[in-house]
């Protein structure tokens, strides 16, 4: 919401030489969002005045058409005598009203002006165009004045051309600030000034004769107002003053009969609509839209309508889409602009207006505006909600406009349809903002604040609050607290510390993930965490089968995108979209890494109930709430591609692979204290010729399955747009860390022993997976046996078809004394004896 300093001005009496720099503050002491000050004309000097084209003179032999003019500025230029000015616009004739600076006046950006040489002539100064006086982004032309301004006036002042201009953020709940007339009151607060409300205007009651209306849902519609206006001329435009503070606010001038209703939906918060009551057939209606009618909006589109759309109804069908936008067929027609028919006649003009103002469902208007994809200015302020005693406010000074500016006439019948509603009340104990701020206002102070923003408050210790019609968002006695505490100011609140008790530090859980994180970034790996939204698309480029458990999600009641409305269930949607764009921008070798939550729907979980808010949870209520949270493990993934290791003047590089992922998922074990088991699998979205199982040993000595790693799929990097031969692996955290429960990370030992080091080679079917015989090697070496790594494969007819020969360096050492190399062969031996009675490995001659 833009909120021009001097239109603020005009509501409440600010003190002489307030800033809007001293605005803001006060406002963001208020907790509004006021994210910047535009200081509209900086640097703008004149002479900047009104003239008036003398003559106008087309050069010839150029390669666009220019003009030489003669203007008259008065006594501006302190000679009286017409000013020669060269300018290309086209817009404009002799006799028309301009805005002319002179030599030696200063535009917007540093823009000096001088008398120079152009084309052929001097040029003595510029017609300005809007954009170049920044009043906006119209350069097509310059701007004509109408003809009543006297030559020589100063434009800087007729044009409102220097100003302040508050860009305010407001937020869901303070829908009511998306006017003059709310931001107003939050300056009165603030500054301590009475208010003068726009919206108190003497309104008339309900009369015979107003157009006829009817609304068939209240649910909808609960407030529906209706004024008419005849003998408008047509051709009377919007005065300056009205133009340019639409243009501050952000909106273009159209029309005299638009910029009214715009001015007043700005000006009250109310929005507003005008039809052309010659084009209107019959009685307005308001309901709901049967599905598959089509309206044609002023935007030109022709919208498919749903059963839920709220419409605005003549007797042929549609003419709006309620709170979000008119109909073409019944908008307001200048002068010589054709109907919606084409008739001529309908283009002559509108001179007989109806005016609307409604109160309409703020949800309906909410989800219409989705669903249409069809946001407005007045569906921004419907689905926030608006002030519903303020219809009538709103269109009477619409009719007070139209009659002062446009010539036209009120007719005296007015339509006023209202369901009866009772005033909102809230009932609050009055040191309850005490209790909630920790700190004593007393009941005095929490009146008068809530007298304020506009409450009734009766009572003594236990206050009733009746809300005004303007604030929907004040509903229980939190939201009253919160009021007076932002009135009174959040820096005054009191700040103390939490004093933990001593002891008490990170959890073990915590300590784990920290340390993954460490190792992870060690081994070259960046951490980039994702949004945790997952949509069908992505599940379907990973490959999963329908019945594949990922592929039963959380959906979202309120997606922030359509297109992702679920929760995810793997880390690798979100990693591999961030490696994709990555390398889409040129960032080919990526290693990735992210810990974070799954969520997986829980059986039988039903609606969460609602916590209070003014004590602590029950212990039965915290179940409730868990009860029906999805499951959330913690996974660990991650995703590489391109080099692994560089090539240099070292050497040859290396190219990132499956045996990568592995290794990170080894990693992620070794800090729980967890040693990986492998074993060959077939799982989405790895190749089935590259994938492994992770298993893990659990305390009671079962293998639980904690992951997967491996070389994705080549349909999989085809259809998620990575680079081939990409790798990636996921692991559950969970499941991790409760197979290494009790352990203990502990620094290396250092031993004062010589290492005894043996090597074997095995030999062994193709089919029996190295882990196996690791595991045989391990347990027959004994104690004594300090590391194992495999170096070498090799596969060949040396040693037959369907064998393998698997070579290993075994590490022996004594943490008493040195081994002997009896010793060392005695351990070797035994580790070959197991090795060839759990695999049948053969020592390789």
């Amino acid at each position: 919401m833009r909120v021009p300093l001097s239109w603020l001005r005009e509501y409440v009496d600010l003190p002489a030489g307030t800033a809007g720099r001293d605005v803001q503050a006060k406002l963001i002491s208020a907790g509004l969002e006021v994210e910047t000050v535009e200081q509209v004309g900086e640097g703008l000097q004149g002479p900047l005045v009104v003239g008036q084209v003398l003559t106008i003179e087309e050069l010839e032999g150029f390669k666009k058409p220019i003009r030489f003019c003669t203007v008259d500025v008065g006594k501006a230029n302190g000679t009286g005598e017409p000013q020669e000015i060269v300018c290309g616009a086209r817009n404009f004739a002799v006799g028309d009203k301009v805005v002319v600076i002179l030599p030696g006046g200063v535009l917007p950006g540093d823009f000096r002006i001088s008398a120079r040489k152009t084309y052929g002539r001097v040029s003595h100064g510029m017609i300005c165009s809007a954009r170049e006086l920044g009043m906006g982004d119209d350069h097509d032309g310059i701007v004509v004045l109408p003809p009543e301004h006297e030559v020589g006036t100063d434009a800087i002042g007729l044009l409102e051309l220097v100003d302040e201009v508050l860009d305010i953020a407001v937020t869901p709940d303070r829908g009511y600030c998306l006017s003059l007339r709310g931001v107003a009151r939050e300056t009165a607060t603030a500054f301590g000034l009475p208010l003068s409300d726009p919206a108190l205007i003497d309104v008339p009651g309900p009369k015979a004769g107003g157009y006829p209306v009817q609304v068939t849902d209240e649910a909808g519609c609960d407030r529906f107002t209706a004024r008419t206006v005849t003998g408008i001329n047509h051709e009377a435009r919007s005065p300056i003053w009205l133009q340019r503070r639409l243009q501050k606010v952000g909106m273009r001038p159209i029309s005299l009969a638009v910029d009214i209703t715009n001015y007043v939906m700005f000006e009250v918060g109310q929005p507003l609509h005008a039809y052309d009551r010659t084009r209107l057939n019959g009685m307005i209606g308001v309901r709901r839209a049967a599905p598959g009618e089509k309206l044609t909006t002023l935007d030109g589109v022709e919208r498919v309508l749903d059963g839920e759309d709220l419409v605005i109804t003549d007797e042929s069908g549609p003419i709006g889409l309620a709170g979000v936008m008119g109909g073409a067929h019944t908008e307001i027609a200048d002068a010589g602009v054709p109907g919606a028919d084409g008739s001529p006649e309908a283009g002559a003009g509108t001179t007989e207006i109806v005016i609307e103002a409604a109160h309409f469902d703020p949800v309906s208007i909410a989800r219409t505006a989705r669903r249409h994809k069809l946001g407005s200015e007045a569906s921004r302020r419907f689905e926030r909600g608006t002030d519903p005693q303020a219809t009538s406010a709103a269109a009477q000074r619409a009719v007070d406009l139209l009659v002062l500016l446009a010539g036209g006439t009120a007719e005296p019948g007015v339509t006023e349809i209202a369901v009866p509603a009772e005033p909102r009340t809230v009932a609050m104990a009055a040191d309850h903002p005490d209790r909630v701020a920790g700190t004593r206002y007393g009941r005095e102070t929490v009146v008068r604040r809530l007298q304020q923003i506009g409450c009734y408050v009766t009572g003594s210790d236990d206050l009733i609050v009746t809300v005004p019609s303007w604030r929907p968002d004040l509903s229980f006695p939190n939201d009253l607290a919160e009021e007076v505490i932002r009135l009174e100011g959040y820096e005054n609140l009191p700040s103390t510390l939490p004093r933990p008790p001593a002891g008490r530090g990170l959890t073990d859980s915590q300590r784990l993930r920290r340390r993954i994180g460490r190792a992870l970034a060690g081994a070259g790996y960046v951490e980039a965490p994702a949004y945790p939204f997952v949509g069908t698309e992505a599940l379907d480029a990973l490959g999963l089968d329908a019945d594949d458990p990922r592929r039963r999600v959380v959906t979202l009641a309120n997606p922030l995108s359509d297109n992702e409305p679920a929760l995810r269930t793997t880390l690798l949607t979100g990693l591999l979209a961030t490696l994709r764009r990555n390398d889409g921008r040129g960032s080919h070798d990526l290693a990735l890494f992210e810990t974070g939550l799954v969520f997986h729907p829980r059986e039988g979980a039903g609606t969460p109930p609602r916590p209070p808010v003014d004590r602590r949870p029950t212990d039965e209520e915290i179940a409730a709430l868990k009860a029906a949270l999805p499951d959330q493990p913690r996974h660990a993934a991650v995703v590489l591609t391109g080099a692994r290791e560089p090539a240099g003047w070292w050497g040859a590089g290396r190219p990132a692979g499956w045996a990568d992922a592995i290794e990170a998922a080894r990693t992620v074990a070794r800090e729980a204290g967890v040693e990986l088991i492998l074993r060959q699998d077939q799982h989405a979205p790895y190749h089935p010729g590259r994938c492994a199982a992770f298993y893990a040993v659990a305390g009671d000595g079962t293998e639980v399955r904690v992951g997967h790693g491996g070389e994705l799929h080549p349909r999989v990097t085809k259809a998620l747009g990575v680079p081939e031969r990409t790798a990636a692996m996921e692991v559950d955290l969970d499941v991790i860390e409760f197979a290494g429960a009790g352990h203990r990370p502990s620094g290396p030992r250092v031993s004062t022993f010589p290492v005894a080091t043996q090597d074997v080679a095995l030999v062994v079917a193709a089919d029996v997976p190295a882990a196996e015989v690791e595991a045989a090697l391990r347990e027959g070496a004994g104690e004594l046996l300090e590391s194992l790594r495999l170096f070498d494969v090799f596969t060949g007819p040396q040693i037959g078809e369907g064998r393998k020969s698997l070579a290993y360096a075994l590490r022996f050492r004594a943490p008493d004394r040195t081994l002997t190399a009896e010793d060392a062969s005695a351990a070797r031996d035994a580790a070959i004896a197991r090795a060839a009675e759990r695999t049948d490995a053969t020592l390789r001659g």
